[in-house]
């Protein structure tokens, strides 16, 4: 689908923004107190929905009204992402996995289940090495986790004199564009304008061009990946019950990652999808669910 084709609104409606949103302050030791939009819905023991890369708490508008039926569900933008704020500091995958538990510390909850789709499943697990008290079960979506050519080829086109700049002039032209072109749906009919806005809306800022930019300088380091996988195979047992959902047709996290991961983790459980892209909340959403939901309810 052409971007000038694009429907106002999505095909098929969501509540997501009939949840109210609130303004979170965490003190985190890495990003200083930083504002984070949260929103909140149904009742029950918690769960936090953790988004990834370029996208937002938006990602999960489809997911959040059936995990509701069970769950007190909690869905945050990360720094630099949908409304939350972008401080200038270095983006780290340790730092924005222990803001992770920090925010959680913020909401008051402890223990709880944990979705995190692809970087946001990266950062849950990091977490869950460094404070396993703070989830129960965690279900990861299209995590990496293992560095690919891809990933060693970012990291060095990161490190080049000027980069930060470059990128920043590709995505200031037309940041709604830059958003509709790096969502990918097998269904294209899933895109709106509504989502490349939401998606799009921080890089129209310098704040988040600059988050932007320290995602990918930052956060996905493939060195930091190789040390973390490293750290997986020297760890004899994970420490909270973990589940991997892929998609064999996933374009941005291809199942060679998970065949490549699912061996340092043996005593997850590992689920393979037929169906969908790299957002299968969104347009798998009956197979994601009908994957994740036993599972978090410990069946």
């Amino acid at each position: 689908m052409r971007f000038e084709a694009l429907p106002e609104e999505p095909r098929v409606p969501h509540g997501f923004f009939e949840l109210p949103e609130e303004k979170v302050v965490v003190p985190s030791s890495a990003f200083g107190r930083v504002s984070l939009s949260v929103r909140r819905a149904g009742s029950g023991p918690p769960l936090l929905l953790v988004h990834g890369l370029m996208t937002s708490s938006y990602s999960f508008r489809y997911a959040i009204a059936p995990l509701a039926e069970d769950y007190e569900v909690f869905v945050f933008d990360l720094p630099g992402a949908g409304r939350s704020d972008a401080p200038d500091v270095p983006y780290r995958a340790d730092a924005l996995a222990d803001l992770i538990g920090e925010t959680m510390d913020a909401l008051s909850i402890t223990g709880a289940r944990v979705i995190g789709n692809s970087m946001g499943g990266y950062l849950a697990m990091r977490l869950a090495l460094r404070r396993p008290e703070a989830m129960s079960r965690l279900v990861n979506l299209h995590s990496p986790g293992v560095p690919t050519p891809r990933m060693w080829a970012l990291q060095a086109a990161m490190a080049l004199p000027g980069a930060g700049a470059v990128l920043d002039r590709l995505v200031r032209r037309d940041p709604l564009r830059w958003a509709f072109r790096n969502v990918h749906y097998y269904d294209e009919s899933l895109k709106s304008l509504e989502e490349a806005r939401e998606y799009g809306a921080p890089l129209a800022t310098p704040e988040g061009r600059r988050a932007f930019h320290r995602y990918l300088a930052d956060t996905l380091r493939a060195s930091d990946m190789r040390d973390f996988a490293a750290t997986l195979e020297a760890t004899p047992c994970f420490p909270v019950p973990l589940q991997l959902i892929y998609v064999r047709r996933d374009p941005m996290v291809p199942p060679e990652v998970g065949r490549a991961l699912a061996p340092r983790v043996p005593d997850a459980e590992v689920v393979w999808l037929d169906e969908g892209s790299h957002f299968a909340h969104v347009d798998a959403l009956d197979a994601f669910l009908g994957a994740a939901r036993p599972f978090l309810a410990g069946r």
